[in-house]
Order: structure tokens, then sequence, then C-alpha cells
């Protein structure tokens, strides 16, 4: 019998430097055990429960897979796991983690820092790679509110602070976490700029100017299909602000419809909705996907089911890589291990069953990894970029 990580499918992922299409910083403070805990979870921290993120699929696997690139054993006890980190410092461990994840590339979502995590040049230099910024749309709405603005002037404000930010170098793609904020069962259409208006000078209004008012949920995604940027969106699996059942990425299909011919939507994440996301893809030549946050969380024993699910009908020039990490650099490790292992498993699987070719599965295997993001953002090869 083949050993589940050998063959050439394998073989050619393993030796694969990743582009990391949608990432976050990693964590610049040592952690005591409780905050190392608090970020390898999505729900909330449970203290006095006696229930433990170590416990969970994740915390297993960052035992497990993790563990040994801090000289620990495989399955340390997770007081030995965090006090080892501890031991070598911030530095140390972002260096190693991001070093071994075998990323060429990362797009990193700069709008999401309640802790203080490397900016994108420093973790491409962390991980001796390179690194460019995805613009997160809400961020820039809410910073346009704060500084004060009339109601009437909201709509010319933004759009020229959205042009002002993506025209910054190193910017390549903008997201939107609308998943979040209404969900995505939302009027479909444009709003006029008499809708804008009246929905701004209800923002303004009162004290919260968290971008959650439909109408600005909807002109604000608008506005990144006239920025032309690649638009990331925020689909299913998330923290517990999220309300899951609106963040089915099947209720963007009317709104899909009339962006169709525009720009590229890459739906993020996706579980729970993988299979939903791949209809999308499937149908709308706009449409690409990725699963990443749920590869990590799941691990590498679920990860394979979970491509499989993706690509059940997805084409294979729409499927992406990414990890979804934050805060603490295991993921970055972890979400390309998973990937990783869970592709080649998949692919190598079909080979052996004569349903693919050898030459069709290490191109998707290079398509999914690495190319289908360099097309879409437009990357350079990593030896153009020396150039």
């Amino acid at each position: 019998m083949r050993r589940a990580d050998a063959g050439p499918v394998h073989e050619a992922l393993a030796a694969l430097p990743l582009v990391d299409h949608h990432c976050h910083g990693a964590i610049t403070a040592d952690l005591a055990p409780e905050e190392f805990e608090s970020l390898i979870t999505e729900g909330e921290a449970w203290p006095g429960s006696g229930i433990s993120p170590f416990d969970s699929p994740v915390g297993v696997a960052v035992r497990r897979h993790c563990a040994p690139l801090l000289d620990l054993p495989r399955h340390a006890p997770a007081a030995d796991y965090v006090a080892r980190r501890t031991a070598l410092g911030w530095r140390e461990v972002n260096r190693r983690f991001l070093s071994a994840a075998g990323t060429e590339v990362f797009c990193v979502d700069t709008g999401y820092a309640p802790h203080p995590v490397t900016s994108p040049v420093e973790l491409a230099r962390a991980a001796d790679a390179r690194a460019y910024e995805v613009v997160r749309l809400e961020q820039v709405a809410e910073a346009v509110a704060a500084r004060g603005v009339e109601a009437g002037e909201y709509a010319r404000v933004f759009r020229a602070a959205a042009e002002e930010a993506v025209r910054r170098p190193g910017v390549v793609a903008v997201k939107s976490v609308a998943a979040y904020r209404t969900g995505f069962a939302l009027d479909p259409a444009r709003p006029t700029d008499a809708e804008v208006t009246d929905a701004a000078r209800r923002l303004l209004a009162g004290g919260d100017l968290r971008l959650a008012d439909p109408v600005l949920v909807r002109h604000l995604l608008w506005i990144a299909v006239d920025l032309g940027l690649p638009l990331q969106l925020h689909t299913g699996f998330g923290d517990f602000d999220v309300r899951l059942h609106r963040a089915d990425p099947a209720l963007l299909t009317d709104w899909l419809h009339l962006t169709r011919g525009t720009i590229p939507v890459l739906l993020l994440h996706c579980w729970p909705y993988q299979r939903q996301a791949a209809y999308l893809a499937a149908v709308f030549e706009h449409v690409y996907l990725d699963v990443g946050l749920a590869l990590h969380y799941t691990g590498p024993a679920r990860a394979r089911t979970i491509l499989e699910e993706a690509l059940e009908i997805t084409p294979f020039r729409k499927l992406l890589y990414s990890s979804d990490a934050y805060g603490v650099a295991e993921f970055h490790h972890l979400g390309a291990l998973c990937f990783r292992h869970g592709l080649a498993a998949l692919l190598q699987d079909r080979v052996d069953a004569d349903e693919l070719s050898l030459p069709d599965a290490l191109r998707t295997a290079v398509w999914t990894g690495r190319d289908n993001a360099r097309r879409l953002y437009g990357l350079p090869a990593a030896d153009d970029a020396r150039d």
C-alpha cells in the first residue's frame, strides 16, 4: 500500500512555494498560556470551565504538527508547549513557523488588529518571502465617519478615501466583512445617492460608527466593484460575532448576477458552505473560493474531506489557497500543511484510480497552490520579483 504521504503529487506539493492569498499578521509579543489559548479558538475563552482549546481538533493539531518545530516531541503537553514558546521568544517562534510554511507570497488583510501583529513587510521578512496588502473597506468607511463628514458628502469622501487606499504601493485586493455586519440577504441593487445620504445621516447621528447599515454595506460592495481590484468576501465560519446562517455565500446569487463581467469575487473560508461556494464558482465566471481557516481548525485529518467537497464541481482554476492565519504563526504553518496534505491525498487517489492523469493532477496542484492567485492578483513570479 502507498503511504499516506507518498507519491508524486505529494512530492510536488511538498516542494511547491505557496501563495497564501488571504492571511493576517503574526503577533509580536510573548503570550501567557491563557492568551495563547484565546488565539487558537474562534470562540470566547471560558475561564474556570475546565474546557481548553487545546482539547479540540485545532489544539491537537498544534500539539502534533507544530511541537516538533519548537524542538518538542509530537503531542507535547499544552503546558510544555506554551512554556517552550515563551523560552524561545516571539521573534524566533514566528521565524520558525513562517519559514516552515513554505509560502512565497502572503496577501495580508491589515484591517483587523486587536493585538500587536506584524505588518506585511515584517511578515515577509520573517518568512523570507514577499507580502502584499489587502485593504479592508469597512475600516476605510469607518475612518471617514470618525473624521467627521456631512451626510451628503459621505459617498464622495468614502469613494475618494477608498481610491487613495488602493493606490498605496503593494495593494492587490480589497476585502469586505459584510457577512459580519449585515449578512448577505441584501437588496442586490446599487443604492441611490439619496438612500446613501439618508443612511449616512443615521450612522453619523448615532454614537456607534460601526458600519452595519444595510444601505451603506450595499454601497461599499458597489464601490468595491468600481475600484476594479479583486474583492475578498468573508463567508461562513468566523468568530461568535457572525450569524452563520446569514453568511451563506448562496445569498449573494442575485448580486453576482448584477456584477457579472466586472471584478473577481473571492469567497473566503466558506465552511460549512463550501458546496454552495463551489456551485457559485462553477456557474459564475468571476467567482473563486478557498477553504482557508476551516483547514487548520479541522486539522489534517479532515482537511481532505473539506477540499474534496469544495472540488466536487469547482473548476480547478477557481480554487485558491489561504491560511487566514491570525495572531499565532502556528496557523500560517498549519494551514499550509493541511492544504498540502489534504489536496495531495485526494489528487493522488484519483490518479491511482485512473480518474485523473498524473500531468493533470500536477497542474491542478500548481494552479490551486500558487498560480491561480498569481494570475488573479497580477503577482510576478518569484524570479521576476527578484530582478
